[in-house]
């Protein structure tokens, strides 16, 4: 079945075609025997769907008698259906001259088809026509006016193209088959795409058409551009179609869609499958609650791993197809949840992106006003967890054609997309430069190994990056087996990033984004966890005073609790909090300013709970500094706060 994944979100119904004509009534309206036979001949070839068989059939027919109106009808449904919507317009108008009340929705799909191709004022023409006419088919005026919106709005936005030079990736990426769903890892590095190959025929009788398979493949960006793209191959390639897929950050995940397969729950399910040193593992279906004997697909996971945005015509939605989420909890993806009527509609929403900020989603739309088909479009999450209102990207990244699949990079500046804008190439993957008020949130990222300090051994630790003005989490990742990890860091913002695993000290970091809102390079930073030994200490980056003060500032309170936390899971543990200063200052002045510091540290833990028979507190002043006082960098690493164990019972 060609493009299972693709072909069900982008088939364009016009749905009113009359049925009787094509079949056959018992008096046709052309007294040509030849017209009658070949007409006849065309019919039998279209309902066995050798449509290039009835296509030449049906030119016969016409040619022979051009005011035969069943066979102009059929001549435009045949190749509509063949997306050769320039010859359906052409019989439409052929029927409508010779005779415009024999098939009144003549105009309507006339019309339908003129907005389908771009032509928007001829299309506004006759569907204001079509709704002239006595018509009692409120399914149809209601599509009628839809498009009439349709086409003011493609009209208007015609007027303010925004900035558009889309670039071809070329033949390291791209073939003469169809490429398209790209996904892209954090870092850049790495792209998995979706590419339609031919395996095999199909056979009914005398017809014969090629038969499709969609598989998985990879490439990996070097210094002078994409590598020689590779079959992601078995076990996540096989005999029967795989596409539309989601990478995690880091690469080591990927979702995808697979249809029909032995263990499916439906005809198209969501599966998953794991990145290791022996390569991917075998794919495991979703199962409930994400699938279910409904159509689920085109998943997209977020940057922290712990959403998973998809599509599904499952009960519950507001239109066919909907974009649905689901958190992971407790070890397991949770029931989904509806994104609502805000982002969803009648009609299909389609290629869910959530980029690496967690903040902006990019989908396809043929619900919300567009320019034709399926349209891209952009929401962002507001202060309250809300959505805002989608925003459609305009013309020319949305035409006529159905533009589904948008993804954008981590930096937010570089979008990703597949179509088949150059007439011969079918469709093929580009990238554009995303103009700016359709930019997410730039996002870097920091990426290291997280590994024992003693034995140098790699570590699966916990990765937690939170929101110091709000004390939000924003990503809870897990290292893998090899201790690598990629976190996401959107700029423009504060954070505490937390490392931590059972047995260890915990490591702590800070980021000063705020203000900050593009980086150059990524953060690249490898942690070392000290075991939980006496005398091994550690340094709390995330405890701030205010200026020349012991007062605590309120972005103190996450690692606060973060210090909390690692003393209630380890009860057996007796802890020094130790405050340090730079050299500014009196020696007493800085030793009575420590001391301070630690205290008040000490005094918020007893306060929230720890036994204070577990703790201690000093202040050791300029005494220890760890790097030069003769700079402001070195002077902010001096001025600290560290614990350090002291006793394990």
């Amino acid at each position: 079945m060609k493009r299972v994944i693709f072909k069900y979100l982008i088939i364009v119904s016009l749905a009113f075609f009359p049925v009787p004509y094509v079949v056959g009534q018992a008096t046709l309206h052309t007294h040509s025997a030849k017209a009658k036979k070949y007409y006849n001949e065309a019919r039998n070839f279209y309902f066995m769907m050798d449509y290039k068989s009835a296509a030449e059939a049906i030119e016969k027919a016409v040619k022979a008698d051009s005011l035969f109106l069943e066979a102009q009808l059929l001549k435009a449904e045949l190749n509509s259906d063949m997306k050769e919507r320039g010859k359906a317009i052409e019989a439409y108008r052929a029927v409508l001259a010779a005779d415009s009340s024999f098939y009144p929705n003549a105009m309507y799909n006339l019309g339908r088809l003129e907005f389908l191709t771009g032509k928007y004022e001829k299309a506004l023409k006759h569907l204001t026509s079509f709704l002239a006419y006595p018509n009692n088919d409120t399914r149809v005026i209601k599509k009628a006016k839809k498009d009439i919106i349709n086409c003011r709005f493609a009209i208007e936005g015609m007027k303010h193209p925004v900035d558009f030079h889309p670039v071809n990736l070329g033949p390291s990426i791209n073939s003469s088959y169809d490429e398209y769903w790209p996904s892209l890892t954090a870092d850049g590095q790495t792209l998995v795409f979706t590419v339609l190959l031919p395996g095999g025929k199909y056979r009914m009788g005398k017809f014969e058409q090629v038969k499709y398979q969609e598989d998985f493949y990879i490439s990996h960006r070097s210094d002078s551009g994409w590598l020689p793209r590779k079959a992601l191959g078995a076990p996540i390639n096989s005999g029967l179609n795989e596409g539309a897929q989601t990478l995690s950050a880091d690469g080591s995940i990927m979702y995808f869609t697979a249809c029909n397969r032995p263990d499916g729950m439906g005809r198209c399910d969501i599966y998953r499958s794991y990145n290791g040193s022996s390569g991917w593992t075998t794919p495991e279906d979703l199962g409930p609650f994400i699938d279910s004997k409904h159509w689920e697909a085109q998943p997209s996971l977020s940057a922290d791993g712990k959403v998973l945005y998809f599509v599904s015509n499952r009960p519950g939605g507001y239109g066919k197809m909907d974009i649905w989420y689901s958190r992971f909890l407790k070890g397991r993806w949770q029931p989904p949840v509806n994104m609502g009527d805000k982002i969803n509609t009648e009609g299909n929403e389609m290629s869910p992106f959530i980029h690496n900020d967690n903040q902006t989603l990019y989908f396809s739309s043929d619900g919300h006003p567009g320019f034709g088909g399926f349209d891209l479009f952009i929401t962002r999450r507001q202060p309250d967890s809300s959505w805002s209102a989608p925003k459609n990207l305009g013309y020319p990244i949305n035409f006529y054609g159905d533009e589904i699949g948008l993804i954008v990079n981590a930096q937010g500046n570089t979008a990703y997309f597949s179509s088949n804008r150059e007439k011969g190439k079918g469709k093929d993957i580009y990238s554009f430069e995303l103009y700016p008020a359709a930019r997410p949130h730039f996002v870097t990222y920091m990426k290291g190994r997280v590994y024992d300090k003693v034995t140098n051994r790699p570590l699966k630790a916990r990765i937690i990056l939170i929101n110091l003005e709000d004390n939000q989490t924003v990503m809870d990742i897990t290292s893998g087996r090899n201790g690598k990890f990629l976190v996401c860091i959107p700029t423009n913002r504060n954070y505490a990033l937390n490392v931590s695993k059972d047995g260890y000290l915990f490591y702590s970091d800070h980021f000063p984004l705020k203000g900050v809102h593009e980086i150059d390079h990524p953060y690249i930073k490898d942690v070392p966890l000290k075991p939980i030994r006496v005398g091994q200490q550690t340094v709390l980056r995330n405890i701030f005073f205010e200026f020349d003060s012991y007062q605590l500032k309120p972005e103190s309170i996450a690692e606060l609790e973060q210090l909390r936390s690692f003393l209630l899971k380890n009860p057996n543990l007796r802890v020094e909090i130790g405050g340090h200063t730079d050299s500014k200052g009196t020696d007493q002045y800085n030793q009575n300013l420590s001391t301070q510091r630690a205290r008040v540290v000490y005094q918020y833990l007893v306060d929230h709970g720890i036994d204070k028979s577990r703790l201690t507190y000093k202040g050791y002043g300029e005494t220890q500094p760890v790097q030069s006082n003769q700079t402001d960098a070195g002077r902010a690493a001096n001025r600290r706060t560290e614990i350090k164990v002291t006793g394990i019972k």
